[in-house]
């Protein structure tokens, strides 16, 4: 089997070439289609392909996208954004898997290494379908936040792709794409809707936030792994906004869709440990620490899933005047994050404390 690479870029000049040397040995045909851009991408990307093309752009992600896929010539398309790199051996595993591919699999979903901490080891990834079979007839679907819209059976496959971002986004590019959507009568799909109150929460529009995340979370539609997610960031909002019992309800809410996610638990956790009320706060942060690690296509956050309870259970356990139970847990904390500032910090503090 042989694969086409196929991307969209406006302005990457600062990332292209590396995303592109991290992957070109592996892959049997680039597609490049630039959006507009003013520097030197087309230039970078004509050193590895002579496949690179204009699209005038027009608010919407997913028709770029499928422009850049119905240029392809091989049986397999996969997708990187030009701020993406493979990971550390990457580039062999893409190449035995394309030899090797099996017959009876039209989608093969890799893990996405959003950030990282200080030791490279990611902090928040998630699988995407990023390999899927043409034949398969993979579309992409929704102007902003776009996924594929393909059926078939899918794998997961150990070939991370980081995503080494150097810029931001312009500032409110997604917001005005979606709000444009909704000024043109359309509406917007659960997933969407999802995309568009976290939006507006790292926007700063907690209140109108609060308002559309209700509204997802009552529709009958949606992803359960997108509700939970939108139950933590609705208590969020409720707590930047004062009401702390709606944050509380809105929290344990998220409970009801699949086995208890370690980020929910550390999240009820915490709003007991901020009311004091540490029985309580240990109770969930314990519950954290020992839930079974879950692999699906929702967002994966690390540091919930050891070091962030390990590490409040330290501060509650020092609040209840059990040093010994504190030390133990900022050890387990550290085991997690040796350089943690909070970890050293405690440490100090309990050497200094005997």
């Amino acid at each position: 089997m042989e694969i086409s690479l196929c991307m969209i870029v406006k302005n990457e000049e600062a990332t292209l070439e590396k995303c592109l040397a991290s992957i070109s040995d592996a892959v049997d045909e680039i597609i490049v289609v630039d959006t507009g851009s003013t520097d030197s991408s087309k230039e970078i990307a004509r050193k590895f392909t002579d496949k690179v093309y204009d699209f005038e752009w027009i608010d919407d992600f997913s028709a770029a996208r499928n422009f850049a896929f119905s240029l392809a010539t091989k049986e397999l398309l996969m997708w990187l954004d030009a701020d993406d790199v493979l990971s550390c051996g990457g580039n062999k595993k893409l190449i035995k898997l394309k030899r090797n591919f099996p017959k009876d699999v039209s989608i093969v979903y890799m893990p996405y290494n959003i950030s990282f901490d200080k030791r490279g080891i990611p902090t928040f990834s998630y699988y995407r379908e990023r390999l899927v079979r043409a034949s398969a007839k993979p579309h992409w679907i929704e102007p902003v936040h776009e996924v594929i819209d393909i059926r078939g059976k899918a794998i997961y496959s150990d070939i991370a792709v980081e995503h080494r971002k150097v810029k931001q986004n312009p500032s409110g590019r997604n917001l005005k794409i979606m709000e444009k959507q909704i000024a043109n009568g359309k509406d917007l799909s659960p997933r969407l809707l999802f995309y568009y109150a976290r939006e507006l929460m790292f926007g700063g529009e907690v209140e109108k936030a609060a308002n559309v995340f209700e509204q997802f979370i009552d529709d009958i539609g949606g992803w359960s792994e997108n509700k939970i997610c939108a139950c933590n960031d609705l208590s969020s909002c409720y707590e930047a906004l004062g009401n702390s019992s709606k944050a509380l309800e809105t929290a344990i809410k998220g409970l009801q869709y699949d086995l208890p996610r370690s980020k929910t638990l550390c999240r009820i956790g915490e709003l007991f440990l901020k009311s004091a009320r540490y029985n309580e706060a240990e109770y969930w942060y314990k519950a954290a620490i020992n839930s079974p690690r879950i692999r699906n296509l929702g967002f994966c956050e690390a540091d919930y899933d050891g070091y962030i309870p390990a590490l409040q259970l330290c501060v509650i356990y020092d609040k209840l005047g059990d040093k010994e139970k504190a030390i133990h847990y900022n050890e387990i904390a550290g085991s997690y994050k040796p350089d943690s500032p909070a970890y050293l910090y405690n440490k100090n503090y309990f050497q200094t404390t005997k």
